[in-house]
């Protein structure tokens, strides 16, 4: 790619996440996107023929953050409920980075068609390496996609509501207690 192109590419990415983080997916069109990025409708297009194509592009960080993420959680040196309440709170936090992403990604959990799919696989692969790393401190038959649904319908709640941090955390707590081995 052209070093202008890229330049043009990097600095719509940048307007979009913006965008999306402060408005949602929804509230956000392209032809927004493109004056915001002062670039022509074309050049958008060119780069990023949908909408979905630019959200998927703007959540693209998401797999390397998330993949440190379980990686940070798992290389505590802590006790089992520290090391999966440090996962799911960095999980939800990444869920609720863009305004309505949290219910859009876990609406699309299981669906291969949807433009969202490659990031619920890196969600869903995060939580199965978090389950066969702590295998044994866990509640026989967790599943990944459960703490995906899960830990999706927390972030989603705080999400769209105004609840305390606190409020968020003790929602956290429960769920991995519900995940832990009694």
């Amino acid at each position: 790619m052209r070093a202008d192109a890229q330049r043009n590419r990097d600095r719509i990415v940048e307007v979009a996440r913006a965008s999306f983080r402060a408005k949602g997916f929804d509230a956000v069109s392209m032809d927004e996107v493109a004056k915001g990025a002062e670039v022509g409708p074309g050049t958008l297009y060119r780069h990023f023929p949908t909408k979905e194509s630019l959200y998927d592009a703007v959540l693209e960080a998401w797999a390397e953050k998330v993949n440190a993420a379980v990686d940070r959680a798992l290389s505590l040196d802590a006790p089992a409920r520290e090391r999966l309440l440090t996962w799911l709170t960095d999980y939800a936090a990444m869920l609720t980075e863009h305004k309505g992403a949290a219910a859009r990604i876990t609406a699309a959990l299981g669906d291969p068609g949807s433009p969202f799919a490659a990031k619920c696989t890196t969600y869903v692969n995060a939580n199965q390496r978090l389950i066969d790393a702590m295998d044994s401190a866990l509640r026989p038959g967790v599943e990944a996609m459960q703490i995906s649904r899960l830990v999706g319908g927390v972030a989603a709640v705080a999400d769209n509501s105004a609840l305390p941090a606190d409020s968020v955390a003790s929602m956290l707590a429960i769920v991995a207690d519900g995940l832990l081995a009694p």
